[in-house]
């Protein structure tokens, strides 16, 4: 088997060795060669031959030499304006995801009003603004290329930004530039190398650009495009004066290129829909008709942005150490009112609640972040995409318990190595230092599981977190969450089509269509199939029963 860590693109070596000989020059070049550029001898136009290669121009300057030497002003302008459209846009185009969706709403119109624009004509301007001069030419290409680098860093930031680890990051309480550094980054860097690649092979031609037109570098300094000035009327006598600054540039902009995409193919560890207008809603205070219940929801309502509601206005409480199942159809607003609980609902629905808490904690107020990362678990159904794919496995693991519970990061590896160990997962502290993909689906929400419980929450949410699991997996992983509330009284909010997995988990069910509840049922009520709304009936019809009582068979029996 290939082992793809050591293994180095061809591009990558090609576009390293093409800029080593590039820095190089810029280093030695001007060191060595200066006297042939710049000094006027008496020798002029001449051809090309063994003392000078390229050629000599009018005032007897050695041509090639002049190229040489005019690498290091090129390179370092060029570097400069790279440096100050990708720090800026992307530091634009990926914060405004972590700002109010107002603040990204109007930055991205913004933007998206800046690029109708060619970035050379804003560029031609500003230089125009600021005049003639070598730090012109920089600032007005830099400012140019902001905007298009902020609006792909964007379109690639909002891919992320809706996964399931980033979400999981956000209820955690992680700050916006620890989720910028840590989470959005990472999994966008590959395609911003090539970006960046092609952003500085562009100022290099937008840099020539300028000093060509005489906006640019000013005599007696020289970069290519100045040559390329010079050299222009005597194109037809004299071709190499234009063709070595040529050369040069497409030399440096080949190997620019052939880096990023080199870079690109060895860091990228996989090798935005226009989002509506959300309404605010004011929630109107309803008194508790449960005190006793752990969680208690009144009047839940979920709008989407063309005025539809997913959830109609339901209710449904969580007592301590009991396990409620959430079944129905896909697009029953299941999910919904998990993410909901969680308050982690998309951006492009509304949530109107009159009550939601959890214990004496309000779900509704942004005030207690810290709690609400501590006392709620989080269990998805797509293990593959709960994990950041750029961050080892122990790192995402650990830091609920290094930011919330204040361990160090010894500690805290101790703490979910041993987590991981009382959910069977072998070898724990070699798992802790791989990636996701290195694991199974099955080890990946045990360890989603043993993450969660880290804190001691009061309330699981497992949203289908045996979905895209085989059968045997999935029994496994309903013994940890059965064995988890018996052991530790935590209440569970069990998501699931399966009504056979439900029915052999679930103390009681609520039966969900269309955004409300149509039926609510004990787990015995539905295991007997006392039923009564033609929906529930609709959907045990609909359930196959063969794997479900040879798989998991009396759960609370096993476990007990």
């Amino acid at each position: 088997m290939t082992d793809h860590r050591r293994y180095v693109p061809v591009p990558l070596i090609a576009g390293l060795v093409m800029l080593g000989i590039l820095a190089l020059t810029a280093i030695l070049a001007p060191i060595f060669l200066s006297g042939a550029a710049n000094t006027l001898t008496s020798d002029t136009r001449a051809a090309p031959s063994a003392e000078h290669w390229f050629g000599t121009d009018e005032l007897g300057r050695d041509i090639l030499a002049r190229a040489l030497v005019a690498t290091r002003l090129t390179l370092v302008m060029a570097s400069a304006a790279t440096a100050i459209a990708v720090v800026a846009g992307v530091l634009i185009g990926a914060l405004i995801w972590l700002a109010p969706k107002w603040l990204r709403d109007s930055v991205l119109r913004i933007i998206d009003s800046t690029v109708a624009f060619p970035s050379i004509i804003l560029a031609l301007v500003i230089a125009a603004i600021l005049g003639p001069a070598t730090s012109s030419a920089i600032i007005a290409i830099g400012i140019a290329g902001i905007p298009g680098f902020a609006r792909i860093t964007s379109n690639m930031t909002a891919s992320v930004a809706h996964k399931d680890f980033v979400g999981t990051a956000r209820l955690l309480g992680v700050p916006g530039p620890m989720l910028f550094i840590r989470h959005l980054l990472p999994n966008i860097g590959g395609p911003l190398l090539v970006l960046i690649a092609s952003s500085f092979a562009l100022s290099l031609l937008d840099i020539s650009s300028l000093s060509f037109v005489g906006l640019g570098v000013q005599s007696p300094d020289y970069d290519w495009g100045r040559l390329l000035n010079e050299g222009l009327p005597a194109i037809y006598s004299q071709p190499m004066l234009v063709i070595a600054p040529s050369a040069m540039l497409i030399f440096a902009g080949g190997a620019a290129m052939l880096t990023g995409d080199g870079l690109a193919a060895r860091i990228d560890p996989w090798g935005r829909q226009p989002r509506a207008r959300r309404q605010a809603r004011r929630a109107v205070p309803v008194a508790s008709l449960t005190p006793a219940a752990l969680v208690e929801v009144r009047d839940l309502k979920v709008t989407a942005a063309n005025g539809s509601e997913l959830v109609k206005g339901i209710d449904f409480d969580i007592s301590p150490g009991e396990i409620v199942g959430l079944v129905g159809e896909s697009g029953s607003g299941k999910s919904m009112t998990a993410m909901s609980l969680a308050r982690l609902q998309p951006d492009s629905v509304a949530v109107d609640v009159g009550l939601m808490r959890l214990g004496d904690l309000d779900l509704r107020s942004n005030r207690q972040q810290s709690r609400l990362a501590k006392e709620i678990g989080l269990v998805y159904q797509d293990p593959g995409s709960t994990f950041n794919p750029a961050l080892r496995l122990g790192v995402q693991l650990t830091e609920v318990a290094r930011v919330h519970l204040g361990m160090s990061r010894r500690k805290a590896t101790e703490t979910l190595v041993e987590a991981l160990r009382r959910m069977r997962i072998r070898n724990p502290e070699e798992r802790m230092g791989q990636h996701p993909f290195q694991l199974s689906g099955g080890m990946l929400q045990r360890a989603i599981i043993a993450s969660s419980l880290v804190t001691s929450p009061r309330l699981i949410i497992a949203d289908e977190p045996t979905t895209a699991l085989d059968v045997t997996v999935q029994a496994e992983v309903l013994r940890h969450l059965k064995r988890i509330n018996k052991s530790e009284g935590t209440a569970i909010l069990f998501i699931s089509h399966d009504i056979g997995v439900v029915e052999a988990l679930c103390d009681r069910v609520l039966v969900m269509r269309q955004g409300e509840i149509v039926e609510r049922l004990t787990g015995a009520q539905l295991a007997a199939r006392d039923v009564h709304h033609p929906y529930t009936r609709a959907l045990l019809d609909a359930t196959p029963t063969l794997a479900v009582a040879s798989t998991l068979p009396s759960l609370s029996q096993e476990v007990s």
